[in-house]
């Protein structure tokens, strides 16, 4: 997934409720506005619960 920076897919989760898992997250960018790229990166992140916005980083890096 390197393509994709970590910073610009944070912008599109504010106002997620951690611990989240992976739908949450999605769900979040696209009620956000992310585009379909971020979409895609977090639709390919690992189906399990992540407890805060370093662990979503850290997974798409």
């Amino acid at each position: 997934m390197g393509q994709i920076n970590p910073i610009q897919v944070q912008k599109y989760l504010h106002g997620v409720d951690y611990p989240c898992d992976r739908d949450g997250i999605v769900e979040a960018a696209r009620s956000n506005g992310a585009d379909a790229t971020v979409i895609d990166a977090l639709e390919d992140l690992p189906d399990r619960t992540f407890n805060g916005p370093n662990a979503v980083s850290e997974a798409i890096a």
